[in-house]
C-alpha cells in the first residue's frame, strides 16, 4: 500500500492497537479483534515471539489492505527491513534511530519513532518521520501536544501509554493525529476474553469521532 494511503487511513481511524502477547496465536487473535472493533491499525511489537512471522500470516490474511501492519519496538535498521520484507506498512520505534528512517524512507514506508522533548520531535521531523511518537504519553499529558505544537504547529503526533478510553478525546482535541493504545484496549487477552477487545475498540473509535465532532 502506498504511503499517502497508509497514513490516510491510519489518522482517519485515528486509533493504533499496540499488540503484545506471549505467543502468535495471541497476537493474532488480538489483531483480528481489534479489526473487528473498527481500529484497522496494529503495531505488531517485536517483544511477540516470531513477530516477522506474525506479520507475515496477517498480510496473507488480509490481502486486500483490509489491516495496517505495524512493525513496532523496531529498535535498529535490520529489524525495519525484516518487518518491511515480512509485510509491515508501517514501522514505530520506542526511540529515534536515523538508521531505521534512513532505511524507512527508502522504501516510502512510514517511520514513527518515539520521542520525549521537542527537541527529539524537531529531529525527528527533520530526518522524515511523517508521524512522532509521543512516548511515553502518560509521564506528560495532553498538554505537550498543544505545548510542541505552539512552535511546531505542522507536527503530526501520536501519544503512546496511558491513553485510554476516558482520556481519549482530550488527546485528540489537544491535537493529537492519532493515538496509541496497549493494554487499555487489549487487557481483554489475558483471560481470553477478545469480544471485549472488540468492545473496547469500539468505545475508542466513538470517542474519537466524538472529539473531532464527527
Amino acid at each position: 500500500m502506498e504511503k499517502e494511503k497508509v497514513l490516510t487511513k491510519m489518522t482517519e481511524a485515528g486509533l493504533v492497537a499496540v499488540v503484545r502477547a506471549s505467543s502468535a496465536e495471541e497476537a493474532i487473535r488480538i489483531s483480528d479483534a481489534c479489526l473487528e472493533g473498527g481500529c484497522p491499525s496494529i503495531e505488531l511489537t517485536f517483544t511477540v515471539p516470531g513477530a516477522h512471522r506474525v506479520i507475515e500470516a496477517l498480510a496473507n490474511k488480509y490481502n486486500k489492505g483490509e489491516m495496517l501492519l505495524g512493525a513496532g519496538t523496531v529498535l535498529d535498521s535490520e529489524t525495519a527491513r525484516q518487518a518491511i520484507l515480512s509485510g509491515a506498512n508501517f514501522v514505530v520505534s520506542p526511540g529515534f534511530n536515523l538508521e531505521a528512517a534512513k532505511l524507512c524512507n527508502r522504501y516510502r514506508v512510514p517511520y514513527m519513532p518515539g520521542c520525549m522533548t521537542i527537541t527529539e520531535v524537531l529531529t525527528a521531523m527533520e530526518a522524515g518521520a511523517d508521524i512522532v511518537k509521543i512516548f511515553p504519553a502518560d509521564l506528560f499529558g495532553p498538554t505537550i501536544i498543544k505545548d510542541i505544537r505552539g512552535p511546531l504547529p505542522h507536527a503530526k503526533m501520536m501519544p503512546t501509554g496511558g491513553v485510554d478510553v476516558s482520556n481519549v478525546d482530550q488527546w485528540i482535541k489537544a491535537g493529537a493525529v492519532a493515538v496509541g493504545a496497549g493494554s487499555s484496549l487489549t487487557k481483554g487477552a489475558k483471560t481470553g476474553d477478545y469480544a471485549a477487545i472488540t468492545a473496547t475498540a469500539k468505545e475508542f473509535i466513538q470517542k474519537i469521532k466524538e472529539a473531532r465532532g464527527q
